[in-house]
């Protein structure tokens, strides 16, 4: 593979006006795609399958139409200081303003909050839902414009107005906070290079990469259904990956610009050395990513492969456009000199680096370091064992939002078990008085503990079923609401035997429960899976069995630490106002799964790039020892500023205003810098030291039986005389 990689640099180094001429197209073609076919990025987050989307599907069979068929809105009144809702003049605000709701476009009904008994007890508040005749999915942004437009009436009156529930939820944009992330890498890139045209290269070709990946993604939603976390998803991953693939390639050619070798002859074996460790890092991220089809849950497997895709269009933009635009600078890769760096830049050169130095401490000292390293992993992953998961609400939006608002307001007036309230369908279509089966079921859910109130059932058309509205004590993220839940679906069998009925919980909090231990029993079979596969590839590449179990190891170690961290953030509240988190609860739900496709991936790309250039002076015959030093020695200053770059990304998402990528961003940011700093540059060779030799085992029988790949690059060291800049890729244009 090296040697193919060599030529395939060489040529796009050669080619490289069709190059970049060939990736400029492939922007325009792909946005103008987007720009014709993409839609908004609206699926919802369900699970096939799971009781609470099966009752919500025959609660839209059988009451078409009406609330319990179509989405729902919430609109809130509160009366000012020393007023109630139920003043007069108030009262005549609101009633005008649910008159214009209900005029609205795609509006079914609109609930009287006077009429409903929708007014908290003291007239501070009062609310009405309004219901649409389309799913939420379908709601124009028409339809919520009218619907937001009629509070103007009843502010001008002093009422605040706030809005709620999945009607009211749009899209969320991408803000400028991410830019930060960018910025940052830029910082480092130039600190790296010492040059302000060598640190554009990799940021140039990442923004190219993304471009083109994102616009892909963008015409595909024309066919495909988009959570709004999944085109966000995409963007990070591809902004990290990009810089960093690029900056592997980059760097190893500067290198062998500053050691004599022709520019062209350069980029070649940049790419056929540090491209390979690019294409297997790629690979190992691309499987972690698409192993989550194995999960079976279709929101996640599309972000698993929209992320995949992005990887894969940095991986091939890494190949072929870093080389094409490292022709463009040809000899002069390090013009445009940071100022006050040259002297650094100099000082590097002459002495040993701080890479060499700390690498020379921890062979001296491995197993000191090693017990640091896993204890103090330890002590951080501890808050895990308190990890609970679960769907955002409203009450962890930002405190300027009217839904956040609306939130609190409803809270204050009515109970926090209020805003996350259980739906109960009751099917009696097999009972001998179904209104009685009603009546009791209701009745017996009300005898449970945690139940703030039950409404009265309210039956279809037919009479055959029935919806009961059960407020809990507690609020929809807490563990007594995930207890009652379990309580009721418990009490089925005996309601069942006495009233010839069956029952189900819907709602939202209940879909959050569901898909929560949906994802928790799937958990260990995705682990398996993703690290099954990816041992194999690095088996593949690193011809040992034990690297691969000491990377499998190390990613185990990274991700305990980060679930602890992500715990005593998100769901402790440790430092969350520093972190600008609103309000605590439980790790979004599918976080963790997700976090294991994406972290096992990026960790791998330095557990392969650095471990590779270990091999690499192995191969080439040093001892172990100082193996585990040259590794460190060519790769820990590109790790560390991989890594660097890579935390920057994902944190600059931290800044932003949406929970899900809040929690996301944090969790990546967190994750990539304790597995680049703590795992892969100290316990990774402190273990390399205490094996020595060992590290390098493999039976006979599997050594014949696996294919060379020479993730090292051997092959380039027993060529020929490197051919003339005028050879190009293939014999028919020798």
């Amino acid at each position: 593979m090296a040697v193919f990689l060599h030529r395939l640099g060489r040529w796009a180094f050669h080619r490289r006006k069709t190059v970049l001429l060939a990736w400029l197209i492939a922007l325009v073609a792909f946005g103008g795609l987007a720009g014709a076919f993409s839609r908004d990025a609206d699926a919802q987050l369900t699970i096939p399958g799971v009781e609470s989307v099966n009752a919500l599907e025959t609660l839209q069979e059988r009451f078409p139409g009406g609330a319990a068929g179509g989405a729902t809105a919430r609109v809130v009144f509160a009366a000012p200081e020393g007023a109630a809702v139920t003043d007069p003049e108030l009262t005549s605000a609101i009633q005008q303003a649910l008159t214009e709701a209900a005029d609205a476009e795609q509006v079914a009904a609109v609930s009287d909050p006077f009429q409903a008994q929708a007014v908290s007890q003291d007239g501070s508040t009062a609310y009405a839902t309004v219901s649409y005749d389309v799913q939420v999915n379908e709601i124009t942004d028409d339809a919520r414009a009218e619907l937001l437009a009629i509070a103007d009436g009843a502010e001008d009156a002093g009422l605040q107005v706030e809005f709620g529930g999945e009607a009211t939820q749009a899209i969320p944009a991408q803000g400028a906070a991410e830019a930060i992330g960018v910025l940052v890498a830029l910082v480092v890139l130039a600190v790296t290079f010492g040059s302000l045209l060598a640190a554009g290269l990799p940021l140039l070709t990442a923004l190219i990469g993304v471009g083109v990946g994102m616009a892909g993604v963008l015409a595909l939603s024309a066919v495909i259904d988009l959570t709004s976390t999944t085109p966000t998803l995409g963007l990070m991953i591809g902004l990290a990956v990009g810089i960093d693939y690029a900056l592997f390639i980059s760097i190893r050619h500067k290198e062998q610009l500053a050691a004599g070798v022709d520019a062209r002859e350069s980029a070649g074996r940049a790419v056929g050395t540090a491209g390979s460790a690019v294409v297997f890092a790629g690979l190992t991220v691309m499987i972690a990513l698409a192993g989550l089809t194995v999960v079976g849950i279709p929101f996640l497997t599309t972000m698993g492969l929209v992320a995949a895709g992005m990887v894969g269009v940095a991986v091939l933009v890494a190949l072929t456009l870093v080389p094409a635009l490292l022709g463009f600078a040809g000899n002069r890769f390090d013009r445009w000199k940071v100022p006050g760096l040259r002297r650094r830049q100099a000082a590097l050169a002459t002495k040993e680096s701080a890479g060499t130095r700390w690498a020379g401490l921890v062979t001296r000292r491995p197993l000191p370091v090693l017990l640091v390293g896993i204890i103090g992993l330890g002590i951080i992953a501890l808050p895990a064992l308190d990890l609970r998961l679960g769907l955002p609400t409203e009450g962890d939006l930002g405190e300027e939002t009217t839904q956040r608002q609306a939130y609190d307001l409803l809270s204050e007036g009515f109970g926090p078990g209020f805003n996350g309230p259980l739906t109960v369908l009751v099917d009696a279509a097999d009972a001998d008085d179904p209104q009685t089966a009603f009546t009791d079921t209701a009745a017996g859910i009300g005898e449970l503990d945690g139940v703030a109130a039950v409404a009265p059932p309210i039956p279809n058309e037919t009479g055959e079923t029935a919806i009961i509205s059960v407020i809990p004590d507690a609020g929809p993220a807490d563990a007594a609401t995930e207890n009652l839940v379990r309580d009721i679906r418990t009490l089925r069998p005996d309601l069942t035997e006495s009233t010839g009925s069956e029952l189900a919980v819907t709602g939202n909090t209940a879909l959050g429960i569901d898909i929560s231990e949906k994802l928790g029993d799937a958990l260990p079979v995705f682990l398996v899976v993703v690290v099954g596969l990816a041992f194999l590839l690095l088996l593949l590449a690193f011809r040992s069995i034990l690297v691969p179990i000491k990377a499998v190891l190390g990613f185990l170690l990274s991700l305990a630490a980060t679930f602890g961290a992500l715990v005593a953030v998100f769901q402790w509240g440790w430092l969350a106002s520093a972190l600008g988190v609103e309000s605590t609860g439980p790790v979004l739900s599918f976080l963790p799964i997700l976090l294991i496709g994406l972290l096992f991936g990026l960790a791998m790309d330095y557990e392969v790039f650095l471990v590779s250039r270990m091999r690499e002076d192995h191969v080439h015959g040093a001892e172990p020892k100082e193996a585990v030093i040259g590794g460190f020695r060519h790769g820990a200053r590109v790790v560390t500023a991989a890594a660097l770059i890579m935390g920057s990304v994902f944190g600059g998402f931290i800044l932003g205003d949406d929970a899900t990528i809040k929690s996301i961003g944090f969790a990546l940011a967190f994750g990539v810098l304790v597995d680049a700093f703590i795992v892969r540059m100290a316990i990774v060779p402190a273990v390399m030291t205490l094996l020595g030799k060992a590290a390098w085992w493999l039976p006979r029988w599997l050594d014949r039986a696996l294919p060379d790949v020479d993730i090292e690059g051997a092959a380039l060291e027993r060529r020929e005389p490197a051919p003339r800049p005028d050879v190009d890729l293939v014999s028919a244009e020798r």
